[in-house]
Protein backbone atom coordinates (compact mmCIF):
# COMPACT_ATOMS: atom_id res chain seq x y z
CA UNK A 1 0.00 0.00 0.00
CA UNK A 2 1.65 3.88 -1.20
CA UNK A 3 1.74 6.27 1.54
CA UNK A 4 -0.64 8.08 -0.45
CA UNK A 5 -3.67 5.18 0.63
CA UNK A 6 -2.53 4.60 3.56
CA UNK A 7 -3.21 8.73 4.16
CA UNK A 8 -6.36 8.49 2.50
CA UNK A 9 -7.52 5.50 4.70
CA UNK A 10 -6.70 7.41 7.53
CA UNK A 11 -3.99 4.85 8.57
CA UNK A 12 -0.56 6.42 9.84
CA UNK A 13 1.21 7.27 6.43
CA UNK A 14 4.76 8.72 6.34
CA UNK A 15 4.46 12.70 4.75
CA UNK A 16 8.10 13.03 3.31
CA UNK A 17 7.02 10.19 0.84
CA UNK A 18 8.08 11.74 -2.27
CA UNK A 19 4.95 11.09 -4.44
CA UNK A 20 3.27 12.77 -1.05
CA UNK A 21 5.70 15.99 -1.38
CA UNK A 22 5.23 16.57 -5.10
CA UNK A 23 1.41 16.16 -4.41
CA UNK A 24 2.08 19.27 -2.02
CA UNK A 25 4.03 20.97 -4.43
CA UNK A 26 1.61 20.87 -7.27
CA UNK A 27 -1.43 21.92 -4.51
CA UNK A 28 1.09 24.53 -3.16
CA UNK A 29 1.77 26.04 -6.49
CA UNK A 30 -2.07 26.48 -8.18
CA UNK A 31 -2.61 27.92 -4.48
CA UNK A 32 0.15 30.70 -5.27
CA UNK A 33 -1.59 31.46 -8.18
CA UNK A 34 -4.93 31.65 -7.23
CA UNK A 35 -3.60 33.88 -4.30
CA UNK A 36 -1.86 36.58 -6.63
CA UNK A 37 -4.41 36.94 -8.89
CA UNK A 38 -6.07 40.05 -8.78
CA UNK A 39 -9.23 40.53 -7.68
CA UNK A 40 -11.23 41.17 -11.01
CA UNK A 41 -10.24 37.61 -12.30
CA UNK A 42 -12.79 35.91 -11.11
CA UNK A 43 -13.02 33.60 -13.96
CA UNK A 44 -9.54 32.60 -13.45
CA UNK A 45 -9.67 31.88 -10.17
CA UNK A 46 -12.47 29.61 -10.36
CA UNK A 47 -10.65 27.43 -13.19
CA UNK A 48 -7.67 27.23 -10.81
CA UNK A 49 -10.09 26.37 -8.35
CA UNK A 50 -11.35 23.82 -10.22
CA UNK A 51 -8.31 22.28 -11.46
CA UNK A 52 -7.12 22.08 -7.66
CA UNK A 53 -9.81 20.44 -5.47
CA UNK A 54 -11.38 17.29 -5.89
CA UNK A 55 -14.52 18.48 -7.06
CA UNK A 56 -16.63 21.47 -6.85
CA UNK A 57 -20.73 22.24 -7.91
CA UNK A 58 -21.13 25.18 -10.16
CA UNK A 59 -21.85 28.13 -7.58
CA UNK A 60 -18.92 28.76 -5.42
CA UNK A 61 -16.59 31.77 -3.97
CA UNK A 62 -13.17 31.81 -1.85
CA UNK A 63 -11.77 35.22 -1.41
CA UNK A 64 -7.70 34.37 -1.66
CA UNK A 65 -5.47 34.03 0.04
CA UNK A 66 -6.74 30.43 0.53
CA UNK A 67 -4.30 27.38 1.01
CA UNK A 68 -5.15 23.80 1.70
CA UNK A 69 -2.09 20.74 1.50
CA UNK A 70 -3.36 18.43 -1.45
CA UNK A 71 -6.63 19.90 -2.76
CA UNK A 72 -7.82 16.58 -4.31
CA UNK A 73 -9.60 15.40 -1.09
CA UNK A 74 -11.50 18.55 -0.69
CA UNK A 75 -15.16 18.62 -2.42
CA UNK A 76 -17.43 21.73 -2.06
CA UNK A 77 -21.17 22.15 -2.66
CA UNK A 78 -23.40 24.59 -4.73
CA UNK A 79 -23.15 28.03 -3.05
CA UNK A 80 -20.43 27.69 -0.97
CA UNK A 81 -18.40 31.00 0.25
CA UNK A 82 -15.13 30.85 2.09
CA UNK A 83 -14.11 35.04 3.23
CA UNK A 84 -10.11 35.29 3.36
CA UNK A 85 -7.24 33.10 4.58
CA UNK A 86 -9.37 29.69 4.67
CA UNK A 87 -6.82 27.04 5.52
CA UNK A 88 -7.86 23.23 4.90
CA UNK A 89 -5.17 20.58 5.90
CA UNK A 90 -6.60 17.72 3.94
CA UNK A 91 -4.98 15.25 4.30
CA UNK A 92 -8.40 12.76 4.51
CA UNK A 93 -11.82 13.63 2.79
CA UNK A 94 -13.08 17.10 3.46
CA UNK A 95 -16.88 16.91 2.35
CA UNK A 96 -18.66 20.50 2.47
CA UNK A 97 -22.08 20.71 1.46
CA UNK A 98 -24.16 22.61 -0.13
CA UNK A 99 -25.25 26.80 0.95
CA UNK A 100 -22.14 26.41 3.65
CA UNK A 101 -20.43 29.74 4.66
CA UNK A 102 -16.96 30.54 6.15
CA UNK A 103 -16.18 33.46 7.87
CA UNK A 104 -12.38 35.02 7.71
CA UNK A 105 -9.45 33.36 9.07
CA UNK A 106 -11.27 29.29 9.88
CA UNK A 107 -8.92 26.10 9.77
CA UNK A 108 -9.93 22.68 8.66
CA UNK A 109 -7.53 20.33 10.10
CA UNK A 110 -7.65 16.40 9.06
CA UNK A 111 -4.29 15.76 9.86
CA UNK A 112 -3.13 14.72 13.19
CA UNK A 113 -0.26 13.54 15.13
CA UNK A 114 0.56 10.66 17.59
CA UNK A 115 0.02 11.08 21.00
CA UNK A 116 3.08 8.92 21.85
CA UNK A 117 6.34 11.05 21.85
CA UNK A 118 8.11 7.91 20.21
CA UNK A 119 5.71 7.50 17.08
CA UNK A 120 5.49 11.43 17.18
CA UNK A 121 9.74 11.72 16.88
CA UNK A 122 9.25 8.83 13.66
CA UNK A 123 7.42 11.77 11.57
CA UNK A 124 3.96 9.23 10.88
CA UNK A 125 1.22 11.43 10.67
CA UNK A 126 -2.21 10.28 10.33
CA UNK A 127 -5.39 12.29 9.06
CA UNK A 128 -9.53 11.73 9.74
CA UNK A 129 -12.18 13.01 7.31
CA UNK A 130 -14.41 15.67 8.30
CA UNK A 131 -17.77 16.43 7.16
CA UNK A 132 -19.91 20.08 7.17
CA UNK A 133 -22.79 19.19 6.11
CA UNK A 134 -25.85 21.24 3.77
CA UNK A 135 -26.30 24.79 4.65
CA UNK A 136 -23.61 25.62 7.73
CA UNK A 137 -23.03 29.24 8.96
CA UNK A 138 -19.11 28.91 10.02
CA UNK A 139 -18.27 32.03 12.04
CA UNK A 140 -15.04 34.11 12.05
CA UNK A 141 -11.68 32.40 13.21
CA UNK A 142 -13.70 29.07 13.84
CA UNK A 143 -10.97 26.05 13.88
CA UNK A 144 -12.77 22.55 12.93
CA UNK A 145 -10.21 19.42 14.03
CA UNK A 146 -9.88 15.60 12.83
CA UNK A 147 -12.98 13.52 12.48
CA UNK A 148 -15.27 16.23 13.16
CA UNK A 149 -19.38 16.20 11.80
CA UNK A 150 -21.09 19.64 11.78
CA UNK A 151 -24.79 18.94 10.92
CA UNK A 152 -27.37 20.55 8.74
CA UNK A 153 -28.16 24.23 9.27
CA UNK A 154 -26.08 24.82 12.17
CA UNK A 155 -24.07 28.05 13.11
CA UNK A 156 -20.67 27.80 14.79
CA UNK A 157 -20.21 31.12 16.81
CA UNK A 158 -16.36 32.98 16.16
CA UNK A 159 -13.42 31.88 17.66
CA UNK A 160 -15.22 28.34 18.41
CA UNK A 161 -12.81 25.12 18.42
CA UNK A 162 -14.67 22.31 16.96
CA UNK A 163 -13.34 19.02 18.81
CA UNK A 164 -16.17 16.96 19.01
CA UNK A 165 -19.08 16.62 15.82
CA UNK A 166 -22.22 18.70 16.15
CA UNK A 167 -25.73 17.77 15.57
CA UNK A 168 -27.98 19.15 12.94
CA UNK A 169 -29.87 22.14 13.31
CA UNK A 170 -27.43 23.75 16.47
CA UNK A 171 -25.96 26.84 17.64
CA UNK A 172 -22.72 25.57 18.87
CA UNK A 173 -19.72 27.97 20.25
CA UNK A 174 -16.73 28.07 22.70
CA UNK A 175 -13.80 26.65 23.47
CA UNK A 176 -14.19 23.65 23.26
CA UNK A 177 -17.42 23.74 21.30
CA UNK A 178 -20.43 22.79 22.72
CA UNK A 179 -24.00 23.15 21.41
CA UNK A 180 -25.82 26.44 22.93
CA UNK A 181 -28.92 26.22 21.71
CA UNK A 182 -31.03 24.24 19.09
CA UNK A 183 -32.19 26.12 15.87
CA UNK A 184 -36.30 25.30 15.13
CA UNK A 185 -37.58 25.89 11.84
Amino acid sequence: MTEKEKMIKELYYDPSDKGLAEDRIYCKNLCFDFNRLPFDEEEAGKEILKKLLGSTKEHFYITAPFYCDYGYNISIGNNFYANHNLVILDCAEVKIGDNVLFGPNCGVYTAGHPLDPKERNSGLEFAKSITIEDNVWIGGGVQIMPGVTIGRNSVIGSGAVVTKSIPPNTVAAGNPCKPIKEIKP
